[in-house]
């Protein structure tokens, strides 16, 4: 459980809080779609229209089954769309360029990212305030947010100067394993002020939401990786709140 079933998982779970929300599929893998129950013929445009410069984000956003939710997929479904997707990604402002005009309408903009250090992801980082990393128990997850925090720097010393480290949140939980311990364990001694208070545990009901075309909110809303999601959601929201404002101005 990672990056996708997060950004999916989170914007819906904000859309069930009622924060207007944008997904923007950023892989062209394009799982986001098949998460949210988008196969190809219900797709009218996506991310490989607006990097081609055919049509605006505007144009290429799908509503979902979630009032406060809407979805641009990344549509590259051919090798010469993965190609010509990935070159014009090379310039990092054409994501920055091509939302600006949507951001307005919108509380949350998330952007799903393919594991990669470059292209889209710049193009992401470069249009983003703020980054979220999701990590599984496990050293090389430990080491992959230690690259990715380098390369955040390294975005906001070339593109994003205002660029920040949202959190980390720890997903595919399981309490009481050694692996989960260590893990934990690291994280609170390397990033423990970027911890998020919420962990999202491991449920094979998530995997199975997306055979349904469904966020786990809307397939199974009592599950405990739902409910995980949904505090994820409130504990971003809450950290924004005026109050919590006013309580950080009078400690600083």
């Amino acid at each position: 459980m990672g990056k996708t079933t997060t950004a999916v998982n989170l914007a819906a779970s904000l859309a069930v809080a009622e924060k207007k929300t944008l997904l923007v599929d950023g892989d062209p893998f394009g799982a986001s779609a098949m998460s949210l129950g988008f196969t190809p013929e219900k797709i009218k445009a996506g991310m490989a229209e607006v990097f081609s410069f055919t049509h605006s984000v505007d144009h290429a956003i799908h509503k979902t089954e979630l009032e406060y939710l809407d979805f641009v997929p990344s549509n590259v479904n051919t090798i010469q769309r993965d190609e010509r997707f990935n070159k014009i990604a090379e310039n990092r402002v054409v994501l920055k360029n091509a939302i600006k005009g949507a951001a307005e309408h919108y509380e949350y903009i998330i952007i799903d990212c393919p594991p990669t250090m470059r292209g889209i992801v710049a193009n992401a980082l470069t249009a983003s305030t703020s980054v979220l990393m999701p990590v599984r128990s496990g050293h090389f997850s430990l080491e992959a947010i230690s690259k990715l925090f380098k390369y955040v720097e390294y975005i906001k010393e070339i593109a994003n100067p205002a660029l920040y480290i949202e959190g980390i949140v720890m997903t595919m939980y399981e309490s009481n394993t050694k692996v989960t311990e260590i893990s934990e364990r690291e994280l609170k001694l390397r990033y423990n002020k970027y911890l998020f208070k919420t962990h999202i545990p491991r449920n094979h009901m998530i995997t199975e939401s997306t055979f349904y075309g469904k966020p786990a909110i809307l397939y199974n809303c009592n599950a405990n990786v739902s409910i995980a999601y949904l505090e994820l959601a409130y504990e971003l929201i809450n950290k924004y709140s005026p109050e919590n404002k006013t309580e950080q101005t009078v400690k600083g």
